[in-house]
C-alpha cells in the first residue's frame, strides 16, 4: 500500500510538474495508468475523465482524486491530489515573487509560445481518444448529440447548462426505451 501511495504522488507531481494545463494532463496520466502501470483498463480511464470534467473544480485536480481514490481508497486520493497541486502552488509562489523579472523575461515568452503547441496536441489526443471510445461502442446517438452540441455551442448562444439538461433527458428516455425492450424480450 505504501509504494501505491508514494507511485501515486510521485506520478502525479511529475506530470503537474511537466505538463501545463489540466486537460493536457489528462492524456499523460491515461498513458501512465493505463498503459505503463496498468492498473485500469481504457474504458475505465475514460469514464474517469468524463466524471472528472463534469465535475467543479479544476480537472487535474478531479482526475488525480479519482485516480487516487480507485486505487488506493482516500489516503491515495490524498496523496494524488496532493502531487497534483503541489508544483503548480510552488510555481505561483516562485512566479509571484519574480514577477516583474518573469514577465519581462523574451526567453519565457518565448517558452511559453512554444508550449502552446504541445498542449495543442495532448487536448488533442484526449478529445480523439474519448470520442473514438464513443465510436467503437456504435453509440450513434451519442455522435448525434456531439455534434448537435458542438453546433449549438458554435453557432447559437444557448446555454451549456441548457445543453446539458436535454443530453440527460434524451439519455434518460433512451435508457427507459432500452430497458423496457428487455423486459418485453
Amino acid at each position: 500500500m505504501k509504494e501505491k501511495l508514494k507511485l501515486l504522488f510521485i506520478t502525479t507531481l511529475s506530470v503537474s510538474a511537466t505538463a501545463n494545463s489540466g486537460y493536457a494532463i489528462l492524456s499523460v496520466l491515461k498513458n501512465r495508468f493505463v498503459d505503463r502501470y496498468k492498473w485500469f483498463s481504457e474504458e475505465q480511464m475514460n469514464d474517469f475523465i468524463a466524471l472528472a470534467q463534469s465535475t467543479p473544480g479544476p480537472v487535474a485536480v478531479n482526475i488525480s482524486a479519482i485516480i487516487g481514490y480507485q486505487s488506493a481508497g482516500l489516503p491515495g486520493m490524498f496523496s494524488a491530489v496532493t502531487g497534483c497541486i503541489l508544483p503548480p502552488i510552488l510555481v505561483m509562489m516562485i512566479v509571484t515573487y519574480f514577477y516583474q523579472t518573469v514577465a519581462a523575461n523574451l526567453y519565457v515568452r518565448i517558452f511559453m509560445q512554444g508550449m502552446q503547441a504541445g498542449v495543442c496536441a495532448m487536448l488533442a489526443d484526449v478529445v480523439l481518444s474519448l470520442f473514438s471510445n464513443i465510436l467503437k461502442k456504435d453509440a450513434v446517438m451519442h455522435v448525434l448529440l456531439t455534434v448537435f452540441c458542438f453546433l449549438a455551442v458554435r453557432y447559437t448562444g444557448i446555454s451549456v447548462f441548457v445543453l446539458l439538461l436535454i443530453c440527460i433527458a434524451v439519455s434518460v428516455v433512451k435508457t427507459l426505451l432500452t430497458e423496457r425492450k428487455g423486459a418485453e424480450k
